[in-house]
């Protein structure tokens, strides 16, 4: 379907009402936006700490032309280090994990609240409509993140080109601490995964109120990357794979269901903020986080180990088995088949552990790579199941990350070996494992990203492939498709759109990938069977041995 531009010098801002109340929002061509708009009460004195409680009918007039700040941020410094070129500064500052997020706990210092959704869609999209949605959710190693790292401008704009449009839909939600608290205390209370509820409740704002806007609540399509894909994998998991409706397909850049074990793994995190804060000596150390003042607790949060620390991706503050979210290991879920069976793309870049191996680049021979591995990931794995696994990830650079890069950028002589490990523990092995054991069971797709290669030092580094989307390149178009037929070659009338390559289907017997390329072919399908030894056996110590 077409939709004609109206010239905004003859367009008021639009306006929409939901409940009794009207939202004022901005229009750009043929773009309508409405951002900031409340989804849940702010989580703050008593509601700190607890499962989001949605906000009341709404009424009166409100001001959705801005986007919230996001929710508290976890402190952490990028890892630019000496060794590395200005070219791959650049990549890093100035794409993907450069921006800066003003962020607040409530609404004490800004007149919004933190737990927001936005809603971006075609200026002519009526309540009538009925248009597919893609609900983005935004990554940051659950420590960091807001809906305003990307505009779904772009993706709205695309989705008109193509004649298919789509209404785009992101959210705000706790992350670090906040989201994430983890301990005994917090098993027992019933509140861990906050983020996850989080989103899970905009997901159910979508349902009620996104056909006002001109959006279909039974074509929902959920998306994201990185910390934002993982979500999407646990959203796949929960409830015994039961969507409860609120979504149909899942696209996931960068994350599966990692390897992580239960809740109270956390403890000794959980344990450092209550002695920072002054709780320890409380009868309920829980209830006595609600009540810290809300600096006081964000610095105690600032001192736990970030994503960028030499810890790296062993994080402090991540989704964890609770018994209400994830009512067991997740990669134990996908055993036990409690997974939606739902249409769903899964990929990865192809250097996914470059960028999470600069904190760790002390770390330069055998027997140091061999202590790390066995403190940080493998604390109960035995000296010969390490052993196996470092002969199955050799020092030799030129096997190592940034992959099919010979010798060169072995700025350490380990650190083209941890990269390939860790990029491989997180991303590409549980990936690998999630799609094999949905195999038969669901319509799904995979691909590679090995775009931006040349890069010195990072490679094709885990979120470059967002570029790939946000920037208007070709995988948005499989994605407008996607959300479209749920399935990436073709529009709703199941016609092939684009003038893409072809992006066949994945299963165990043809684990085809679609590889995006630099240089002038950009596309090629290649096959998931490389590291094939070295994952399969981190997979076997990922479920003996979960993070």
């Amino acid at each position: 379907m077409s939709v004609e531009a109206i010239p905004t010098s003859k367009r008021a801002n639009p306006t929409i009402k939901l409940d009794d109340g009207t939202f004022t929002g901005t229009t750009t061509g043929t773009i309508d936006k409405f951002l900031g708009i409340p989804f849940a009460q702010p989580p703050t004195g008593d509601l700190r700490f607890r499962l989001p409680q949605s906000v009341d009918a709404y009424t009166g007039t409100f001001d959705a032309t801005a986007m919230a700040p996001s929710c508290p941020q976890q402190d952490l410094t990028l890892p630019i280090s000496d060794v590395l070129a200005q070219e791959a500064v650049d990549a890093l500052l100035n794409t993907v994990y450069g921006v800066v997020f003003p962020d607040s706990e409530d609404c004490e210092y800004f007149p919004k609240y933190c737990l927001y959704i936005n809603v971006v869609k075609p200026s002519s999209a009526a309540n009538d409509s009925a248009l597919p949605v893609a609900v983005w959710i935004f990554g940051g190693g659950f420590e960091l993140g807001g809906p305003s790292m990307y505009d779904g401008t772009s993706i709205v704009q695309r989705s008109i080109d193509l004649g298919e449009p789509v209404v785009y839909v992101s959210m705000a939600y706790r992350v670090s601490a906040f989201g994430f608290l983890a301990s005994q205390e917090v098993k027992d209370a019933g509140v861990g995964n906050l983020g996850l509820q989080d989103q899970r409740e905009a997901l159910r704002w979508v349902q009620k109120y996104i056909s006002t806007f001109g959006g279909d609540p039974t074509k929902v399509t959920i998306w994201g990357e990185s910390a934002g894909a993982i979500s999407i994998a646990l959203h796949m998991l929960t409830n015994g794979g039961d969507t409860e409706g609120l979504f149909r397909g899942a696209f996931m850049e960068s994350g599966s269901p990692i390897p992580v074990g239960d809740i109270t793994g956390g403890q000794p995190y959980y344990d450092d903020l209550v002695e920072r804060t002054g709780c320890s000596g409380s009868s309920d150390t829980l209830e006595c986080l609600r009540g810290v003042e809300y600096q006081t607790l964000l610095d105690a949060v600032n001192q736990s180990p970030s994503i960028f620390s030499y810890q790296s991706l062993s994080l402090a503050w991540l989704p964890r088995a609770d018994g209400v979210f994830l009512e067991d290991l997740p990669q134990q879920l996908v055993l036990q088949g409690s997974v939606a069976n739902i249409p769903f793309v899964n990929g990865d870049c192809d250097d996914e552990g470059t960028l999470f191996s600069l904190s760790n680049l002390n770390v330069t021979t055998d027997a140091e790579v061999t202590t790390y591995v066995s403190e940080i990931y493998l604390p109960t794995g035995t000296s010969s199941e390490i052993s196996q696994l470092l002969s199955l990830y050799p020092s030799d650079a030129s096997d190592g990350s940034p992959f099919d890069t010979s010798v060169f950028n072995a700025i350490t002589p380990e650190f083209k070996r941890l990269a390939a490990m860790q990029g491989d523990l997180v991303f590409q092995a549980p990936r690998r494992f999630f799609q094999g054991q949905m195999s038969g069971k669901s319509d799904q797709w995979s691909f590679l990203s090995k775009r931006n290669k040349a890069i010195p030092v990072l490679g094709s580094f885990h979120a470059s492939d967002i570029l790939n989307v946000y920037g208007g390149g070709d995988m948005a178009t499989y994605l407008v498709n996607f959300v479209n037929s749920l399935d990436p070659n073709t529009n709703s009338a199941g016609v092939a759109t684009g003038g893409l390559l072809n992006w066949p289907q994945y299963s165990n017997s043809t684990p085809t990938m679609m590889t995006f390329l630099d240089g002038l072919i950009p596309r090629a399908l290649s096959d998931d069977t490389y590291r094939s030894d070295a994952m399969t056996f981190m997979t076997e110590l990922s479920l003996m041995h979960p993070i």
